[in-house]
């Protein structure tokens, strides 16, 4: 592997798992420190921790922050600039909780749009600007398919990741003249999947089953045939080589987009 990010430091929240686990190994890989983040006893992020270094990592340590409170993330942003960076930082960290309007709380309002949306900004108006001053930079944003189009009983969910998918379009212009070709620039840009084999889908899966009374595979393969034309689900080390891709000097000039891993969903 191409250590293409020896000596470069790297945050990616909610990445003890799933989607984040992934990038954080991806990233890794090519010499990386990881920052990881999470929601995590003191055993599970110690195996992430360890996962980092398994997988090619220069350094790697467990940052806590709570993506809904500012004050946390202000601290967890200074203890990394303190660690060395970042230089690279991957929002990953989203929660969601399908449920109609009507029966959509506030609580589960603000929750679903401070961890998915607000945590987002509160890393980036930290990171981005020591990244201009560096002349290399990547926030890589992970939406998703429905930060691009919407879904019944997504409310706070789809209006948060269209959210994100925006604000990193205005990040993306703000510091898109930042460094040159050989320096790497400053980008800003979303990944936005479809249907992956993670955690945060198996409350739907599980209302699927539920519903049309079949196992697991028959649930998914249900849930595939409304949305996703290819009628494969995506794996989180798909995601994770992307972002990786996002990240070396050859994409400085691939800033402001919404890239979705979709199987053709937003192609319909």
């Amino acid at each position: 592997m191409d250590k293409f990010l020896d000596g470069r430091t790297a945050l990616v929240t909610g990445s003890v798992q799933g989607i984040g686990l992934a990038i954080a190994k991806a990233l890794a890989s090519a010499g990386a420190r990881i920052g990881v983040h999470g929601l995590a006893t003191p055993q599970e992020a110690a195996v992430a921790v360890d996962a980092m270094r398994s997988s090619g990592a220069a350094d790697a340590r467990f940052f806590e922050a709570d993506m809904r409170d500012p004050e946390q993330i202000d601290a967890m942003m200074e203890a990394v600039a303190a660690w060395g960076g970042p230089d690279i930082v991957v929002n990953n960290a989203g929660i969601q909780h399908p449920a109609s309007i009507a029966e959509v709380s506030r609580q589960t309002w603000d929750d679903i749009v401070a961890v998915n949306l607000s945590g987002a900004f509160h890393t980036m108006r930290r990171a981005l600007p020591k990244m201009g001053e560096r002349g290399y930079g990547r926030v890589i944003n992970i939406a998703s398919v429905h930060g691009l189009v919407a879904s019944i009983n997504k409310a706070p969910y789809v209006a948060a990741k269209f959210g994100l998918v925006g604000l990193s379009r205005v990040a993306a212009l703000e510091y898109a003249a930042k460094g040159s070709r050989d320096s790497g620039g400053v980008t800003v840009n979303c990944i936005c999947p479809g249907w992956t084999e993670t955690a945060i889908i198996e409350p739907q899966v599980a209302t699927r089953q539920a519903e049309i009374g079949g196992d697991r595979t028959t649930a998914i393969a249900s849930l595939l045939g409304e949305k996703q034309p290819s009628l494969r689900t995506s794996r989180p080390e798909e995601i994770g080589a992307l972002a990786l891709w996002l990240t070396h000097p050859m994409a400085h000039n691939i800033t402001g987009t919404a890239m979705p891993i979709d199987g053709g969903w937003t192609a319909q």
